[in-house]
């Protein structure tokens, strides 16, 4: 199995939809099962994949893109976290304040921009408590930290995703879902998965703010001037929820999730025992 398939605990989440007896070491996933929202053919840049194995991805969006890649064998099964979304009762209370996401790097490639200018415009634009999420390569940055503490910030982070088969956080997506639902808005400074997720949680959302750079970021699909292009509905310190909320359930592929049996046949996984 792509060790891709074990991130932010997707198949773990897969694992205890479909029902199985211990969805905490779930069985092989046969295929690469898309890891985060991106706007090309569900594949991260630079993804080692075998030619010829299923590409399992998150919306018919993205399934027509990973087609006109010249790729095949794609079949449409939702975001995890939509999955879990279901999973999971609404709470009884609203949400209070705002979680921001700043755009983030990761071990390849670091992120370059000025948080503090962030800050003061998420400050002067947010109402209520305002919690900033960071990524763990952030949030293991002393000095990126501090300014959002000192900023009066609540400031977490939702824990490794993993790599290479070790150090998952199994919860990191069951985190994320509690902490969207504690929040009346998400925002980031880049439409992002976050962005979505707080959409098809229920929550307002809004991009805004500078969008940083990436190291060496590839250009292949656009990057973010395609973005603000393509989902300008996204965009603004105030945006429509109906109309974003929409936007966010194509994306992730929310209105066509797969019953347990047919998700564990579209898996590969058996109906008893693992392989």
């Amino acid at each position: 199995m792509h060790h891709a398939n074990h991130h932010y605990g997707h198949s773990h989440i897969l694992a205890r939809y479909c029902g199985l007896p211990d969805p905490r070491h779930p069985p092989r996933i046969q295929g690469y099962l898309q890891h985060g929202w991106n706007i090309g053919d569900g594949l991260a840049p630079g993804t080692p994949y075998v030619s010829g194995s299923r590409l399992l991805v998150w919306s018919e969006e993205t399934r027509r893109r990973s087609w006109s890649q010249g790729r095949r064998n794609v079949v449409v099964v939702g975001a995890p976290f939509a999955y879990l979304v279901a999973m999971t009762p609404p709470p009884g209370q609203p949400g209070d304040g705002t979680i921001f996401y700043p755009f983030h790097g990761w071990e390849g490639q670091q992120v370059h921009g000025d948080h503090q200018r962030l800050i003061d415009e998420v400050r002067a634009t947010e109402t209520g408590p305002i919690t900033a999420c960071l990524y763990w390569n952030e949030y293991q940055m002393r000095s990126v930290r501090d300014l959002y503490e000192k900023a009066g910030f609540r400031v977490i982070c939702h824990g490794y995703r993993g790599f290479w088969w070790q150090d998952h956080n199994r919860d990191f997506l069951v985190s994320q879902l509690a902490e969207l639902r504690r929040h009346r808005r998400v925002v980031s400074n880049r439409l992002c998965s976050a962005i979505w997720y707080g959409l098809v949680a229920g929550r307002e959302a809004a991009v805004y703010g500078d969008p940083m750079v990436l190291d060496n970021a590839d250009p292949t699909f656009g990057g973010e001037p395609r973005l603000h292009r393509q989902w300008p509905e996204l965009y603004g310190q105030e945006t429509d929820f109906a109309t974003c909320h929409r936007l966010a359930r194509a994306q992730l592929g929310a209105d066509e999730l797969a019953g347990p049996e047919e998700l564990r046949m579209l898996l590969g996984w058996p109906k008893e025992g693992y392989v």
